[in-house]
């Protein structure tokens, strides 16, 4: 199954602050153990909300709100997609991540990705047809930008 990590910041990381030299290095010790392991799918940090957007739809409206983001458990710092077996065997990759994410306080949190099967009940032959090609197509488009 394939997971999602994200990487919930402390008001360090969300002031835009660098990880220590001693914690980027680690973190790259880290996300090497992942690859080795066959876990790491992808992932990447994200800049502080500030510079960032959000677009709220309601009753048919859209609306634009820049950052900041006041709402810190709401934001995210960056995220992973891991290929693991099961949950715990992601929670148990999460507990080996040198001293959370960023300096200071940080949460790493776990969601499970839904995979096309997962619509097979509701889904006509033709939709999950459709999504197959999308994918495939995806896969084909990162591939010729590697």
């Amino acid at each position: 199954m394939r997971v999602m990590v994200l990487m919930k910041p402390g008001p360090a990381a969300e002031a835009g602050e660098m990880p220590s030299e001693e914690l980027f290095t680690a973190m790259g010790r880290y996300n090497e153990e992942l690859v080795a392991a066959g876990v790491l799918v992808g992932g990447d940090g994200l800049h502080p909300s500030a510079q960032g957007a959000r677009v709220r739809y309601s009753r048919g409206k859209q609306t634009v709100i820049d950052g900041p983001f006041a709402e810190a458990k709401e934001l995210v710092a960056g995220y992973w997609i891991w290929q693991v077996e099961s949950l715990e065997e992601a929670v148990e990759w999460a507990k080996r991540c040198p001293h959370g994410p960023v300096e200071g306080e940080a949460e790493l949190e776990i969601r499970r990705i839904f995979e096309v099967e997962d619509f097979a009940p509701i889904a006509t032959p033709e939709i999950l047809e459709h999504n197959e090609r999308l994918r495939a197509q995806v896969a084909e488009q990162q591939a010729g930008n590697a």
